[in-house]
């Protein structure tokens, strides 16, 4: 259950490293949102998470502290967890207040042709860049056959690998390995 009085944490997951022969592992990437204590439940999400476990302490430029806030960098270290539970692309959250979802509904546009912008159409195969999230994906265009570069559509994007998603969440897209659009997450399934 989130914490009404407190703004739910949210630190994507950029780098993890095990510690003290698998004991320990840290969690390295930029806070978002909200505070993380030591003490803290905290919950993975995404990719192949799910886990929760607590924060047994946070470093901020190789110095330990108490807590840190929106828009720190830090490491999390977790207790009992082993490094291969964990993974570039997951986020650390508090338990609850955000999940994973491999489909989702979104708005795109597309790069000009000069930027890498290509034809899109239904079916297409993209890379997905969602937080530190690289996924592969199948995009469903909606109302239209194609979608010219530098225009938009309204589209249905599911991913090989469920991802930590909000409505309002902006990614972006690689066609054909070339930076290709971006978009924002406009539905998610109930």
């Amino acid at each position: 259950m989130v914490n009404a009085a407190r703004k739910p944490f949210l630190m994507s997951v950029e780098d993890v490293f095990g510690l003290q022969q698998g004991r320990l592992v840290m969690l390295a990437g930029r806070i978002e949102r909200g505070r993380v204590r030591k003490g803290d439940e905290v919950e993975i999400v995404g990719l192949r998470g799910g886990a929760i476990a607590r924060v047994t302490g946070i470093e901020a430029s190789h110095v330990r502290i108490d807590g840190a806030g929106a828009g720190m960098n830090v490491g999390v270290l977790l207790g009992g967890m082993a490094a291969d539970a964990v993974e570039r692309g997951q986020v650390l959250a508090t338990p609850g207040s955000i999940s994973a979802h491999a489909c989702f509904g979104a708005d795109i546009s597309l790069l000009s042709e000069e930027q890498g912008g290509a034809d899109l159409v239904s079916g297409d195969r993209l890379r997905f860049h969602i937080r530190s999230a690289a996924v592969w994906g199948t995009v469903t265009l909606h109302g239209v056959e194609a979608v010219r570069p530098f225009h938009g559509a309204e589209v249905t994007v599911t991913l090989d690998e469920p991802v930590a998603l909000e409505e309002g969440q902006p990614f972006a897209f690689r066609h054909c390995g070339r930076a290709a659009g971006s978009g924002t997450v406009t539905r998610l399934p109930r």
